[in-house]
């Protein structure tokens, strides 16, 4: 079985869960648009692919995989995700299995307007989200809403052009930085689908932040959330964290994947407020968070394999221990000489 993570970056750590999970049993190919990703030093064989929005790159990805027998693809960013769930069925035609959500889930999760809009609808706690300065505005005036507020990329991701407004004046100034840098970075692509309403005002919480893997098997179906205590972050993502047990989040996290119904995993930003849990984002994806649920029990990629052979997973699999502590650490990796000939 041959396994392609695309936009596989600095996921290396992913790459090496998946080959371990193999073992003799396939290759682990990883894909990019540049070869300066450190997962590329990993893999078993690497590819360097077209921008993700280039006119070739499904047909580029589609003979690649016929020419090296990919059984299933993975992609590990969000922009990825809509493209390849849109051509799932050239795929599929190829007997290649794309695990990714449906259109409407992405939908619902890459676009956090969208992601308030379904809290909302499905009774699901989150914090007052605005679309416009002036909206948000009028509530602070009507006693509804109070500063610090924070402005963020309605199609965003990390902590890129986020940012934390203590006053209207911050507010406005904030907004329109957001705009600007949204225009010069890869988050252009899907803000283009509404420029005039790309950013968004979001209520500040009080309260512990966790982190959560929402598992389903490939067909949709709830297994398991493995719930996180974030103790630091590092642009965006968990930096620290310890794996805990709360019935609450837990019950947000099989509510979820009974109404998205995803394949595989789906990372998610929990705020939990006076004993009741806030759903802040959604990634359809691997997050960056799964490492502290792998070193804790879990291993996601071993069940996904299992699931494409249709076998049988254990529920130990997908269970992790609770008490578990780690940290990420910044390491260097070199490449060889002539990496980028």
């Amino acid at each position: 079985m041959n396994i392609l993570l695309t936009s596989a970056g600095r996921r290396s750590y992913l790459v090496k869960y998946f080959k371990e999970a193999l073992g003799d049993c396939g290759l682990v190919h990883a894909a990019n648009s540049t070869p300066l990703s450190t997962a590329f030093l990993y893999a078993d064989k690497t590819v360097v692919t077209p921008l993700i929005y280039d006119d070739e790159y499904i047909p580029f990805l589609l003979d690649y995989c016929k020419n090296n027998s990919i059984n299933a693809i993975i992609s590990l960013f969000d922009i990825d995700l809509m493209v390849l769930a849109q051509n799932k069925s050239a795929f599929e035609a190829q007997g290649i299995r794309v695990i990714v959500a449906d259109e409407n889930a992405i939908d619902t999760c890459n676009d956090k307007w969208n992601t308030y809009r379904f809290c909302l609808e499905n009774s699901i706690n989150t914090p007052k989200t605005y679309i416009s300065t002036d909206s948000a505005l009028e509530d602070i005036r009507n006693g509804k809403l109070a500063f610090p507020l924070y402005v963020k990329p309605r199609w965003g991701m990390g902590s890129l052009s986020v940012f934390c407004a203590e006053n209207e004046e911050e507010l406005r100034i904030f907004y329109s930085k957001s705009k600007r840098e949204i225009e010069n970075s890869y988050l252009k692509y899907e803000s283009a689908a509404n420029r005039a309403e790309c950013v968004l005002i979001q209520e500040s919480l009080k309260g512990q932040e966790y982190g959560i893997d929402v598992i389903n098997d490939l067909d949709g179906n709830y297994q398991n959330t493995i719930i996180r205590q974030k103790y630091a972050m590092r642009s965006g993502e968990t930096d620290a964290a310890i794996i805990a047990e709360n019935d609450a989040i837990k019950a947000l996290g099989k509510k979820i994947s009974r109404k998205l119904r995803h394949p595989a995993n789906l990372d998610a930003d929990v705020f939990l407020v006076d004993g009741v849990p806030y759903l802040l984002e959604m990634n359809a994806r691997f997050g960056g968070g799964y490492p502290f649920s792998h070193v804790a029990g879990v291993n996601m990629p071993l069940a996904i394999i299992r699931w494409l052979s249709k076998a049988y997973v254990s529920p130990d699999i997908l269970s992790a221990k609770v008490g578990v502590m780690a940290s990420k650490e910044l390491v260097i990796s070199v490449f060889p000489q002539d990496f980028l000939k």
